[in-house]
């Protein structure tokens, strides 16, 4: 590894201490976890005006695998909790609901942004209503990534059995969902970087190092916390009821650590190719 690469990581180390990022990720765990069920109010109510609401529990087992069983059982609990009032009826009833919402979704949006502000270190500056467009957009977005994701659950069998590979879909599917869900992480996270701490002029890198490494992270450390949790922490002994609860806050926590180190790393590598050249000596120009 070279010199430029060594300096980014252990300022990245020291600028993680700086921006006291463990604390600054329990914040946006918090709003995270007010806006969660509204969030999925909204995914619930969102997949009811195309589809029938019953069958989005079945498809919910796209996301089991990124979280901990006991996070996920309170996810699903209120999703069929959500279904069993939901009509899909495009009353004004029904769809101020959705609005309200949506809009209080966006609060954990919010929370993400300003966290991003701190780690690239700058003002927010942006008029209230533009930054709610921002946050707003990203919700929808997110909203919209998760409709696509179920629609594709059955449009893309479909579409294989008219392939002259019909047949291997068994096994194809499971083998696809992970790439899709990698690449889909990497795209989200690499509009997240560009578009939600306020600064300007940023360039737009769909890859680059912070995003690969939070995308990788995530998927690694979810897989890891829900086998700690299922393995090792006993959690309904300690916290009784709450327990499943304390799980989901764990991964919500993990999810904003990964996101917001990779914010860093993205700085500190922005911050260097903005400095003035130095010696070689100095060990701090073009990567080596």
């Amino acid at each position: 590894m070279g010199t430029f690469w060594r300096q980014i990581l252990v300022r990245t180390y020291f600028q993680i201490n700086d921006d006291r990022l463990l604390a600054l990720a329990a914040g946006v765990v918090f709003y995270g976890l007010l806006a969660l069920f509204p969030a999925i109010t909204a995914l619930v109510s969102s997949y009811a005006l195309f589809a029938d609401a019953t069958t989005i529990g079945s498809h919910l087992n796209l996301i089991a695998p990124m979280m901990p069983a006991s996070a996920f059982s309170i996810v699903a609990e209120q999703v069929t909790r959500i279904v069993t009032r939901t009509t899909g009826d495009l009353s004004f009833t029904f769809l101020l609901g959705l609005a309200l919402a949506i809009w209080s979704a966006n609060a954990g949006l919010k929370a993400i942004i300003d966290a991003l502000n701190i780690v690239y270190g700058v003002k927010e500056q942006r008029s209230f209503i533009r930054l709610n467009l921002v946050s707003l957009a990203f919700t929808v977005g997110a909203l919209a990534a998760m409709l696509t994701a179920f629609a594709a659950i059955v449009i893309v069998p479909v579409i294989l059995s008219y392939l002259p590979f019909y047949g291997y879909d068994v096994t194809l599917l499971p083998l696809l969902r992970w790439p899709a869900l990698f690449v889909i992480v990497m795209l989200g996270l690499a509009v997240l970087y560009r578009f939600g701490p306020d600064r300007r002029p940023a360039r737009w890198q769909i890859i680059s190092p912070g995003v690969v490494f939070a995308t990788v992270a995530w998927l690694a450390g979810s897989a890891l916390l829900s086998w700690y949790l299922a393995s090792f922490a006993d959690y309904d002994a300690t916290y009784g009821s709450l327990g499943a609860g304390i799980g989901l806050m764990m991964w919500l926590w993990m999810s904003a650590i990964v996101v917001l180190v990779g914010a860093e790393l993205n700085s500190e590598i922005d911050n260097a190719r903005r400095a003035v050249p130095r010696t070689d000596e100095d060990g701090i120009g073009t990567p080596s």
